[in-house]
């Protein structure tokens, strides 16, 4: 190999590095943004949780509004009987 040749070489490598520094620093960038997205995801999920759970707290539960439904339906009945 002539020192030209080596040369050249040493440029052509040292362009590969700077490409593939280059081309790390955009996949780096990119997973940086991916985990900022997921953190984001995962707040909005937890935020979601929490509402939900204060819904399903702040509801009336089903058989005790069907035990008050049936009560009155049987005071109208005695009613009706008693007349």
């Amino acid at each position: 190999m002539t020192p030209t040749e080596s040369g050249q070489l040493l440029i052509e490598l040292e362009r590969l590095r700077g490409t593939v520094d280059a081309g790390f620093a955009r996949v780096d960038g990119q997973l940086a943004l991916l985990v900022q997205r997921g953190d984001q995801t995962d707040k909005q999920l937890a935020d979601h949780e929490a509402r939900l759970d204060a819904l399903e707290k702040s509801r009336w539960p089903l058989p005790s509004l069907a035990a008050l439904v049936s009560l009155g339906a049987l005071g109208a009945t005695l009613y009706q009987l008693a007349r």
